[in-house]
């Protein structure tokens, strides 16, 4: 079975097709960005995005995404020009994480959001974020890392 991830081919073997997606990112090809979490899709703390959309790792089997382009948290800027996404870079200058274990869950939605609306609004940022369980209560300052990366896009284009 093979399918992009993080812009190269990736291979796994058949007999891994029913495997959660999640355990074949983390357990066979050692990515440990997407977390497990729950386990149900409830949390999204092993979000990632296949064919630029955001979905829950957790929920998906390796069959799935047979010849799809996936991108987890470590690829996700190796595509953007100066090595960080703006909202991987934007997450560190408004000084998000806490505990961290929601953060690529938030990272990675974040990212799906503005790249299908660069000009989210507060509401449709909220309704967004709002899928991804953030217990430390680092809210007010995911909020302000969006805004913040919406700034850079906007100087990118």
């Amino acid at each position: 079975m093979h399918f992009v991830l993080n812009g190269r081919t990736a291979a796994i073997p058949e007999s891994m097709s029913d495997d959660r997606l999640l355990w074949v990112l983390r357990d066979h090809l050692a990515l440990n960005g997407p977390k497990y979490g729950c386990g149900v899709g409830v949390c999204g703390a092993c979000v990632i995005h296949v064919d630029g959309v955001a979905e829950r790792a957790c929920l998906l089997t390796a069959k799935d995404i047979e010849g799809r382009d996936v991108t987890t948290l470590e690829g996700l800027g190796s595509r953007a020009a100066g090595g960080l996404h703006p909202v991987q870079q934007a997450w560190i200058d408004a000084g998000v994480p806490q505990c961290g274990y929601c953060q690529n869950g938030q990272v990675m939605t974040a990212a799906a959001l503005l790249n299908t609306n660069p000009s989210a609004l507060s509401a449709d940022i909220a309704a967004a974020m709002d899928s991804v369980i953030c217990r430390c209560g680092t809210q007010r300052r995911i909020a302000a890392a969006i805004d913040l990366a919406q700034q850079m896009l906007r100087v990118r284009t």
